[in-house]
């Protein structure tokens, strides 16, 4: 449904530490980089874009990344905390969404939720 997804940081370099190591184990790649911004997505494709930006900081979005197995969510989830993120939900199952949902969730250096999920 979606083509690309762009979010507003304030300091990009933190954030593209954090995405790089965060989704790199769901098969991501940082695609492009300037001072205003930069593109993550499979090699060549990128789809979510970073936008520097001082203004007022967000509420913040929640953005959910399709992982390939259980063992990936729980990598991201790890790399992703190592790199700067904080915890909002480590890898495991979510029964309450569904028998098969299995997650984790982190918070991005600008606020938003990231989430690692295979069902």
């Amino acid at each position: 449904m979606y083509d690309h997804i762009g979010l507003k940081v304030g300091n990009l370099d933190a954030s593209v530490r954090f995405y790089t190591a965060a989704l790199a184990p769901l098969g991501y790649v940082l695609c492009s980089k300037d001072e205003n911004g930069a593109g993550f997505g499979p090699k060549g494709e990128p789809a979510l874009w970073l936008y520097l930006h001082k203004g007022l900081k967000s509420d913040g979005a929640h953005i959910a990344f399709r992982a390939p197995s259980h063992d990936a969510i729980k990598k991201f989830h790890g790399d992703g905390l190592k790199a700067g993120g904080r915890d909002n939900g480590g890898a495991g199952p979510r029964a309450d969404y569904s028998p098969t949902y299995h997650a984790a969730f982190l918070i991005d250096p600008d606020g938003n939720n990231v989430e690692a999920v295979c069902t």
